[in-house]
């Protein structure tokens, strides 16, 4: 019945195992087996990504591995420790220093975010950190708050963000997040349009 409501609905994954726990009907998942592997052609695909900032985020938005525009785009992620490296945290950071939501799509990230941390958390109910986290944000950050109450599951694919470089300037900018296919893990790219200033901006990091 959940199975053919979902397919109607055109559910996504996320969404398909939400609705199934709201329920009653899906088993619980466990995290006894430890870290996933990063898998290798993602790492590979980040140094070919030659002038477009990109890394790697676990379920709970923990950076992983990252490319070397990323770091001069964003923060030298080398210097900061494992707890540290978290995309939330990070933009908690550097918000009104270093980046912000574009005009009309302030709160976009930080509901991305909710929509991102709700969809693990239906697949890895027991995972403790998982949930501290969520806490975290959601104490600190109104529009977190808001998107965790909202219960969605289905992240935005793309952000548009305004970014204040120390070195190249004002950006205007989209933060794209790709699913990597039978893993865990997204790849996260920023990307200007082309030809823009932004764009050259971002090839000269």
């Amino acid at each position: 019945m959940l199975s053919a409501l979902a397919t109607a609905l055109q559910l996504t994954g996320a969404e398909r195992d939400h609705l199934a726990r709201l329920a009653g009907q899906v088993l619980p998942a466990t995290d006894a087996d430890g870290p996933e592997q990063v898998p290798e052609g993602a790492e590979q695909l980040l140094g070919r990504l030659d002038g477009i900032p990109a890394y790697i985020v676990n379920e709970r938005q923990d950076v992983v591995a990252w490319n070397a525009a990323a770091a001069a785009l964003i923060t030298d992620f080398s210097r900061l420790t494992r707890d540290e490296r978290n995309v939330t945290r990070i933009s908690a950071r550097l918000r009104g220093t270093l980046c912000v939501g574009a005009p009309g799509a302030e709160s976009d990230f930080s509901r991305q975010a909710a929509a991102q941390l709700r969809a693990a958390g239906v697949r890895h109910p027991t995972d403790n950190v998982l949930a501290e986290l969520v806490n975290e944000f959601a104490t600190h950050d109104p529009d977190f708050a808001s998107g965790w109450r909202d219960h969605a599951v289905r992240p935005l694919p793309s952000v548009r963000k305004n970014l204040h470089h120390p070195t190249a300037g004002e950006l205007e900018i989209d933060r794209n997040t790709l699913d990597l296919p039978g893993s865990e893990f997204s790849l996260v790219m920023y990307t200007a349009e082309a030809g823009s200033p932004s764009a050259a901006a971002l090839k000269s990091l």
